[in-house]
């Protein structure tokens, strides 16, 4: 079995080494480079299983470049690691298309965890179907009528949930749980704003079911 490949986008060089060895201790096939116009380069070479960013990089803001990849249609499951740990960070972030977010200092141990949730949570289950609505787990897509748009690892996670209950009011904290990995910090408007996401894409499919608001509960597809 192929070790999952973890690509480091950091500019402290003694950080980047240790983040590197740590996960190659762990069983990843690491490598890291030290800014975001090598790793948007590098990605769009050769796109790996994850990534790790840190928003405080020399050329650009780490969101920056995630909100790049994503524009390419590139799912990747993305971390944030970063000393930057105010509110506003962390909810910008994930606004960016983040899919985790850990704070400097940090343990190798708890990385490498979130990094193997974000992987488990990236490869699982099958495609789901609402009317001519389907979300593909496998292509990173929602399509309807030969009309296929890109999601992100969370919106997937998000949209599956959402279209697997068509039809049913699904709570926030479910909503939460498929999303995030477990012990993350996602404040309500985090969840509201991906939602936001997933609407917009919606509206640019045709035929597709109404993502609608159930106040005091959570949403619901129909």
């Amino acid at each position: 079995m192929t070790n999952p490949s973890v690509l480091i986008v950091e500019d402290d060089h003694e950080l980047r080494g240790l983040l590197r060895r740590g996960l190659l201790e762990e069983g990843f096939a690491a490598d890291g480079v030290a800014n975001a116009a090598d790793g948007l380069e590098r990605v769009e070479r050769n796109v790996p299983d994850v990534i790790v960013i840190d928003i405080g990089l020399p050329d650009a803001d780490g969101r920056d470049l995630c909100q790049a990849l994503r524009a390419r249609g590139m799912a990747v499951p993305v971390l944030f690691l970063t000393a930057r740990d105010a509110l506003v960070d962390r909810l910008s972030a994930f606004d960016a298309g983040a899919d985790d977010y850990v704070a400097k200092p940090f343990e190798l141990a708890e990385v490498a965890a979130r990094l193997q949730a974000l992987l488990r949570r990236a490869g699982h289950s099958e495609a789901v179907s609402a009317g001519p609505l389907r979300v593909d787990p496998v292509r990173h897509t929602v399509s309807s009528s030969d009309v296929e748009i890109p999601l992100t690892p969370t919106e997937l996670r998000l949209l599956s949930l959402l279209v697997a209950q068509s039809g049913t009011a699904v709570r926030r904290r479910e909503l939460v749980r498929a999303g995030w990995p477990h012990g993350a910090l996602v404040r309500e408007n985090t969840l509201d704003a991906y939602v936001a996401r997933i609407r917009r894409k919606l509206r640019d499919l045709p035929d597709a079911p109404e993502l609608t608001t159930v106040h005091g509960v959570g949403y619901r597809l129909a």
